[in-house]
This record gives C-alpha cells, sequence and structure tokens, in this order.
C-alpha cells in the first residue's frame, strides 16, 4: 500500500485543479537510479495506465506505481510541506535504510 497524507492530498488537489486536468488523472510514483544516496523518487501526474501497474487509492487521490517501484515503496506515505523552510513533496519511507540530506534520494 502507498499511503497520502492530508498535506499532500491538499496539494495534489490543489495542483491538479490548477492545471485542468480531468479525474481521469492520477499520481504516479516511481523510483529511479540516481540521486546521491543510490536511488531517486518520481512525482508525476499521469492518465495512461500500464500492464504491470500498482494502484492504490488512500485519502481519496489515486496513486499508481509499476511494480518495480512498489518493491522500494511498500508502505510508504507521500507528504507535503509548504512552509518556509519547507521542501515540498517528501516521501516517508520505512523501507529506505539512508536518504540524502534533500530527501530527494534513498538506499535499501
Amino acid at each position: 500500500m502507498l499511503f497520502v497524507a492530508d498535506s499532500a492530498k491538499d496539494k495534489i488537489t490543489t495542483l491538479m485543479k490548477e492545471s485542468g486536468l480531468s479525474e481521469d488523472f492520477f499520481v504516479r510514483v516511481s523510483v529511479t537510479s540516481g540521486g546521491c544516496s543510490g536511488l531517486s523518487y518520481n512525482l508525476d501526474f499521469d492518465d495512461t495506465p500500464q500492464p504491470d501497474d500498482q494502484v492504490f487509492e488512500d485519502n481519496d487521490v489515486k496513486v499508481v506505481t509499476d511494480l518495480k517501484s512498489f518493491l522500494y515503496l511498500c508502505n510508504t506515505t507521500l507528504e507535503f510541506s509548504g512552509g518556509l523552510n519547507g521542501k515540498g513533496f517528501a516521501f516517508n519511507n520505512p523501507n529506505a535504510s539512508r536518504t540524502c540530506g534533500c530527501g530527494e534520494s534513498f538506499a535499501v
């Protein structure tokens, strides 16, 4: 399961409305090689499901990830911080053994 915090839900809803995206769009989360800790998170809007997608809905937000990425993301919570020191979207990933200072990459 992938989880969506209230803060992330609010920001996702706002971004979708501002971008004029229909209800057919969902949040796609993936993991790729790169970043200072070895693996990086990717977050985008998409409306084209793929055959190996894992689909979750939490807090009224549809989140989709490919099977390979899900192995790294299982039980992760997507959060958003918008304060003065906020860094935007963040992943609270219990599978990460190490994260970089900026929080955009991790290792398992």
